[in-house]
């Protein structure tokens, strides 16, 4: 018998969570919370209640017995700017996901959620590589402008978690490589994993790197001031823009890759074949950069996320980057397996858990 976890994964509109025996998924849920329920509290920490509520009657309707849990691990949230690993729920870690230290978002509920679950059952409660894990070379901060400097925030959660798994299958340790990884979704983030540390990556959130099925990406700057200052939109409506609006959504009106390969390859839209092949030609020019980064020295390109299940995507990128070295894809995105493993690693002493 292994250890027992319960995974708490919080978002705008649902709270998803999984039970897991070790590494065994025993069931999962995505607890739905409608727009109106939402809607009665002002800041995102007031749902805290309602949401660990439903989480409890939904394991009291499967039977499952939470004194049986040995830990429960939250989605990190927006907190201070921190090296990748598993983070104990310490008393200041919660506080600044109380307060949103860079930000409000729904994944700050995971670790104040844990910590509420498991303090009275006398378990450990962590969180694992939220957004935003930085471990930038000094190197890589600089952007041009000192007002305007480069930070990290990207798919770190899915980016260590596959990189990890690479290295356990080659079964040497993760710090001792050099890997490229590739996160294709919502959003497109790719890292230079430097001897355990992700020491360069695109800002996938505020507008670097790039484009995807909904942002930017980088932009020419000086036609991006002129568009602010147009007089044609508000900042709210050029950050929608470039976030939500952008990408795919902003060429071709959807945010599906599946619905633009079958445009591109079936219905002959030639604007759509275009702007796919320039989608991978962006992903591939930036696993070139990255390749730079670790001077030419890339043990293995991982490409995942949900877009690496598109065998076209794949085939084209591995033919402008197979160059540099082995490519290895993990498709999709297992983000309550990655948060089951990240626990695991402590409660097993592979790892320590690291204090905020």
């Amino acid at each position: 018998m292994g250890y027992k976890l319960l995974i708490i994964n919080p978002g705008s509109t649902s709270t998803k969570i999984g039970i897991f025996d070790d590494e065994t998924l025993l069931f999962e849920e995505t607890l739905r919370h409608p727009t109106e329920e939402i809607a009665k509290y002002n800041l995102i920490v007031d749902q805290k209640d309602f949401r660990k509520q439903l989480i409890l009657d939904f394991l009291t309707s499967k039977n499952f017995d939470i004194k049986e849990l040995s830990a429960v691990i939250g989605r990190g949230g927006l907190l201070k700017p921190i090296p990748g690993g598993t983070y104990a729920t310490s008393d200041a870690l919660l506080e600044d996901l109380r307060i949103g230290r860079q930000g409000q978002h729904a994944s700050n509920l995971g670790g104040l959620l844990a910590r509420e679950i498991a303090d009275p059952l006398g378990i450990p409660s962590f969180i694992v590589d939220p957004v935003v894990v930085d471990e930038l070379a000094p190197v890589a901060r600089y952007s041009g402008l000192p007002q305007i400097p480069r930070i990290s925030i990207f798919h770190a959660l899915n980016q260590k978690a596959v990189a990890k798994r690479y290295a356990k299958e080659q079964g040497v340790p993760y710090d001792s490589l050099n890997l490229i990884v590739a996160h294709m979704g919502g959003g497109v983030s790719v890292g230079a994993h430097q001897n355990g540390k992700v020491i360069d990556v695109n800002n996938t959130l505020d507008g670097d790197g790039p484009f995807s099925p909904e942002r930017a990406g980088s932009l020419p700057t000086g036609g991006l001031v002129k568009l602010c200052f147009s007089g044609q939109y508000s900042q709210a409506e050029i950050a929608k823009l470039l976030n939500g609006k952008g990408g795919l959504n902003a060429y071709l009106g959807t945010n599906d890759m599946r619905q633009v390969t079958k445009m591109a390859f079936e219905d002959g839209n030639q604007e759509a074949e275009h702007v796919f092949h320039a989608f991978t030609y962006q992903v591939s020019k930036e696993i070139g950069s990255m390749a730079a980064v670790l001077s030419g020295k890339v043990d293995q390109i991982i490409l995942t996320g949900g877009i690496a299940y598109g065998e076209k995507v794949v085939e084209e990128i591995k033919a402008r980057v197979g160059f540099i070295s082995g490519i290895t894809v993990y498709a999709g995105e297992d983000e309550l397996l990655a948060l089951a493993q990240g626990g695991l690693r402590v409660l097993k002493g592979e790892e320590k858990a690291l204090e905020y």
